[in-house]
């Protein structure tokens, strides 16, 4: 029993750095309409930059917040200067500028911080709770994780359903010539939902680098699985985002722990297939019929 309950604390934590990643996925495709390959490449060199803010003296929420600032200055530029020339084409011409994005980034990381392992603080308790006498593996910074990742989920809920700003952006991403019409500021809309989806990705990338090492390829993993998990909620959903986080952390953790480590890349292949077949909107997704 006592592994069970580990097994399913240790789903949660992780999958809310998923359900994280995922949320930055869902900000971006519901403002944009692209799916950002870089997201987690970008995500990287944020951290980077905190962690060297950090060696050098300040503290850790000095880091954490220059590191989501940097995250929403990289958005902007990387938007400006090589997507906006390519929104106008095909779709797909941006997801391929997104997946240089991410090779180039790494390559950037690597010359600039080195490829070794570089060991990241967290700014709360590493220690699980004991509950009777019994350490339990859910520590406080694994709350701080839950904690943060569902006020993100509702400031984005809150965002796009509840705010004039986030109507504009949702019409800039649907229906940019009629936005434009109506008085829209279309580019101003898409470049703000680049900027808001790499805070978020910069907060993933934090997240996960708490209190563990970090590397040029580090978020490799959070980018595959935090996809599957944007999946299965479905892209649209920044609700939906956190459950398929926290399904695709418990799936993975208890294949993890019962059926063995090398298994979780696989059984991660198998939730996407199977959501691809059953369910391609997601479980929150919505498809819509256009009445001609």
């Amino acid at each position: 029993m006592q592994r069970f309950v580990d097994l399913t604390l240790n789903g949660i934590s992780q999958g809310a750095i998923y359900a994280a990643f995922a949320l930055a996925l869902v900000l971006i495709w519901r403002s944009t309409r692209i799916v950002n390959f870089a997201q987690g490449a970008m995500a990287m060199l944020t951290t980077y930059f905190a962690l060297a803010l950090i060696e050098s003296g300040q503290p850790y929420w000095v880091g954490f917040v220059v590191a989501l600032i940097a995250g929403f200055v990289l958005g902007v530029v990387l938007e400006r200067l090589l997507i906006r020339p390519v929104e106008g084409g095909p779709e797909l011409n941006a997801v391929i500028v997104t997946l240089g994005l991410f090779v180039a980034l790494q390559a950037l990381a690597a010359i600039l911080f080195g490829s070794s392992y570089e060991s990241f603080p967290a700014p709360f308790s590493l220690t699980g709770f004991s509950v009777g006498g019994t350490t339990v593996a859910f520590t406080p910074f694994n709350a701080f994780v839950v904690l943060a990742v569902l006020a993100v989920m509702l400031a984005l809920v809150a965002l796009f359903r509840l705010t004039d700003l986030g109507l504009r952006m949702r019409a800039s991403a649907l229906h940019k010539e009629v936005s434009r019409l109506l008085g829209i500021r279309v580019g101003h809309m898409l470049t703000l939902g680049w900027a808001l989806a790499a805070v978020v990705g910069s907060l993933a990338g934090l997240l996960i680098a708490g209190g563990s090492l970090i590397h040029p390829a580090y978020m490799e993993p959070v980018i595959v699985f935090g996809f599957v998990a944007a999946v299965l909620g479905g892209l649209d959903s920044p609700t939906g985002a956190v459950v398929g986080g926290l399904l695709v952390g418990l799936a993975l953790s208890y294949v993890s722990g019962y059926l063995g480590s090398e298994l979780v890349a696989l059984a991660a292949l198998a939730i996407l297939v199977a959501v691809l077949l059953a369910r391609p909107q997601g479980l929150f997704g919505r498809t819509t019929e256009r009445k001609v």
